[in-house]
């Protein structure tokens, strides 16, 4: 019997394409978010060969932009979700400066188990974090101070709310991320998180891609979508400097530096 079709870097380019004008469906300032961020990197780290880690990467569309601008960089690019990484290697294979690493983040003592070489001296997530409990984002950062070099900049863009300290600004966010939504969309709305997920299940490519997924990911929903419970699991984890780079409605930036 015949296996499922192999997964050809354009398979897999079609499908992060397809992933990422999901994702900007639900954020329309996707872009100028990955933008500003990779800014804050050039202008914090003062070196042209960072060593970056990527927490949450999915299929590497932030690591990819960081080396596009940063060609030196080398991103140590981390998940657990095979499906996703699957469709990043296949089409950054070969790529100088990308390493895909199999950890979860939930777990404590994940840090050592990267053995860099070396201190890292930032790291970057978006849209990712959201999904884990806040006693798991304490271990998270926690193992993250103890893998960042001195003075480690730290950069998370993901859509956080106010609205557990402040409901009434917690909801003018959502608010202007809605319109802003649907004034960007109006005339067609792109594809959403479940029909992606839906046409993955009918691509045969992805066969084995998708079972190992099954195996492995256990998302169950947004468990960290409050401000405030970063802002503290940071500082816990010894970060002295905290607070929001660029903000538009509930989609920020967060930066936090070690001492």
């Amino acid at each position: 019997m015949r296996g499922p079709p192999m997964l050809t870097r354009e398979v897999a380019d079609t499908w992060i394409t397809r992933w990422d004008a999901q994702q900007e469906g639900y954020i329309p300032d996707r872009e100028e978010r990955f933008t500003v961020m990779i800014d804050a990197l050039e202008a914090g780290l003062g070196r042209p060969d960072p060593l970056v880690l990527d927490l949450g990467c999915g299929p590497g569309s932030l690591a990819g932009r960081v080396l596009d601008r940063i060609p030196g960089a080398t991103v140590v690019a981390i998940d657990t979700d095979p499906l996703l990484m699957g469709l990043g290697r296949a089409v950054h294979a070969g790529r100088t400066g990308l390493v895909f690493t199999e950890l979860d983040l939930r777990e404590p003592g994940w840090a050592a188990r990267l053995r860099l070489d070396r201190q890292a001296d930032a790291a970057i997530s978006t849209t990712a974090l959201h999904w884990i409990t806040g006693a798991e984002l304490r271990v998270t950062y926690g193992e993250l101070a103890r893998v960042l070099r001195p003075g480690g900049l730290f950069l998370n863009g993901d859509n956080l709310t106010v609205g557990d300290r402040a409901p009434g600004l917690g909801a003018l966010e959502a608010a202007l991320r809605e319109r802003e939504t649907a004034r960007r969309w109006a005339d067609r709305r792109p594809e959403e998180w479940g029909q992606w997920w839906d046409a993955v299940a009918a691509e045969p490519a992805l066969a084995e891609l998708r079972a190992a997924r099954e195996e492995t990911v256990d998302h169950h929903g947004s468990e960290s979508v409050f401000l405030s419970t970063h802002e503290s699991a940071l500082r816990g984890a010894g970060f002295t400097e905290v607070g929001t780079l660029w903000q538009r409605g509930d989609n920020r930036v967060l930066a936090a530096l070690l001492p």
